[in-house]
């Protein structure tokens, strides 16, 4: 009767210890793919048997694709959310073997977004990355391209002509959106203010210029204040919202286009009833579900993130093949009101 191959013969045809093989038969980290490819090979050679090995095997035969990702708000609850679902997008592929590198950006400061992109540049092979339009930002972009690793613009589309393309809102419908809903809170009476992250984010202008356009034609009688920058943080749009809410008693509507909602909405909570102002903000958390929970907030227009997440692998894994496509492509937000909680 012929003895069955035991795991000291598949080391001694493969070359390799017996510790090494044992880690590639069970799966175990820190294990190369050469090592994987010698073990299956010599597997197939004596005969020797191993349900564990094929999936092995399989995955050290895929190609591997290194994803580089450059956010900002480290601390911030949305990117955190939105750099699971990249993960996520990423480990559910069978097709590849994709390696992840976060960065994020310490600031608005340009500098700090093109130190964030060259260092990730260095070990990946397509970068997708939510910074801020700049001229730094944009020469960066296109000396990473022109080396051959395309740059996909997330939520906020810098670095045009550059760019390999743009995921994420169409942002004049956005602050469309926003500005029917507070006109039709407010039955356009009142007064209505806007916050934006600052005046590089190339989205939230979109989103200040679709609001005030639906605003003049469907809520003419609706005084618009000025448009006021709260660099996306809670403290200051929590101290500039009260500050509103004080010297404007007829302010009925107010939008947050960028980050900073929970200071917003803090400061609404303490400072007028539910539904006496029509407060819209974007991307839904645990703070903006809260305040929807208790109608402070009036609508929440949220990012798709999964299904952006999922489309956006598709793209950079497919780059070599669409040969630096460009374009848009941008999805339907989710729109959350007090009832969908």
């Amino acid at each position: 009767m012929t003895r069955r191959p035991t795991i000291q013969d598949l080391a001694k045809a493969a070359g390799l210890g017996v510790a090494t093989v044992d880690r590639v038969l069970n799966g175990r980290p820190n294990v190369s793919d050469r090592s994987i490819r010698e073990v299956s090979e010599a597997a197939a050679r004596i005969g020797f048997i191993s349900p564990r090995l094929e999936p092995q095997a399989q995955r050290a035969a895929r190609r591997v694709v290194r994803f580089g990702f450059v956010l900002h708000k480290r601390g911030q609850e949305f990117y955190q959310n939105f750099a699971s679902e990249l993960e996520r997008a990423v480990a559910a592929r069978t097709d590849i073997r994709g390696e992840v590198t976060f960065r994020f950006a310490s600031s608005q400061a340009p500098g700090d977004f093109v130190r964030e992109l060259i260092e990730v540049a260095e070990v990946s092979d397509v970068i997708a990355s939510s910074a801020l339009n700049h001229g730094q930002i944009d020469a960066e972009v296109k000396r990473i391209s022109d080396r051959g690793i395309p740059v996909y613009a997330l939520l906020n589309d810098f670095a045009q002509g550059s760019r390999h393309g743009y995921f994420g809102l169409n942002n004049i419908k956005v602050g469309r959106i926003a500005a029917w809903l507070i006109a039709t809170q407010t039955a356009g009476k009142g007064k209505a203010a806007v916050f934006v992250g600052g005046n590089r984010w190339h989205g939230h202008v979109l989103r200040e210029t679709g609001f005030h356009a639906y605003m003049r034609e469907f809520a003419p009688d609706m005084a618009l204040l000025n448009t006021m920058v709260n660099l996306e943080t809670r403290q200051l749009t929590y101290a500039a919202t009260h500050e509103l809410l004080e010297r404007h008693p007829d302010l009925t509507g107010l939008y947050v286009a960028g980050g900073g909602m929970e200071g917003a909405i803090a400061a609404v909570r303490e400072a007028r009833a539910p539904g006496a102002v029509a407060l819209v903000v974007n991307e839904l958390t645990a703070d903006s579900r809260l305040g929807l929970g208790d109608r402070v907030v009036s609508l929440c227009i949220a990012t798709p993130l999964e299904r952006l997440c999922r489309e956006l692998i598709d793209r950079m894994i497919a780059e070599p093949l669409t040969q630096g496509a460009t374009g848009q492509r941008f999805f339907e937000p989710d729109l959350v009101s007090p009832e969908s909680v």
